[in-house]
Parts: C-alpha cells; structure tokens; sequence
C-alpha cells in the first residue's frame, strides 16, 4: 500500500488548507484512516481519524471544529479539511491507513494502530 499525501503549503493564520491523502494498493475501503501531524522536537500526534466505512470520527484535542475528516472510498482518497489555522498548527502532516480498521467498530488512535504511512506534507502557518 502507497499513500501519496499533497496538499500542504504556507498559509497566514486564519486561513485554510486541504490535504489529501490518495492510497494505491490494497483495500482502501477496509482501512481506518488517520492523519497525523509532528511538530520540530515533539512527538507525532493525532490529528484526525475516520472508519472505513466513515461513520465513526475521532478529532485530536482542541481540533474538532476547525478541522474535518473525509474520506472517498470510491477515489481511495481521504481528505483533512483545515480551517482557522493557528501558527501551532505548523507541523509535517502525514496520512496513515490502519488495515485491520475493518474490524474495530470504533476508529483507532495510536500511531502503533497504523501500518501504512505516507512521506508528510508540510504546513506552515505564519503570524
């Protein structure tokens, strides 16, 4: 399974930004989904997580409802949606899949839970 993540770039703070994450090989539609994002000196962190099937959302602290999760089963793809950037958002932005999402009702959080891992895209966001 490749993740091709894309989408980052600099942004004045209060603006917005998309990534997408586009998967090939594999079952995508299987698959949890997550994004995380590492800052300079701190570890990597939940962002935004979604079931394979898009029912369930998990969002890191302080980030659900300036951040949204989606994903297209039908395009592989998955799709975090930023908005009200803050400079704290500025981090390496990576996109995860968690094979055995299939079978947890409940999306999953730890980086330990996620196989696949794309190359980040980064975001900075200036003041």
């Amino acid at each position: 399974v490749q993740l091709q993540a894309s989408g980052g770039g600099l942004v004045q703070a209060g603006g917005s930004l998309r990534l997408s994450c586009a998967a090939s090989g594999g079952s995508f539609s299987d698959y949890a989904m997550g994004w995380f994002r590492q800052a300079p000196g701190k570890e990597r962190e939940i962002v935004a997580a979604i079931s394979w099937s898009g029912g369930s959302k998990h969002y890191g602290n302080d980030l659900k409802g300036r951040f949204k999760i989606s994903r297209d089963n039908a395009k592989s793809t998955v799709y975090l949606h930023m908005n009200s950037l803050k400079p704290e958002d500025a981090a390496v932005y990576y996109c995860a899949a968690d094979r055995n999402g299939i079978i947890h009702t409940v999306v999953r959080v730890a980086t330990s839970d996620y196989d696949y891992w794309g190359q980040g895209t980064l975001v900075t966001v200036s003041s």
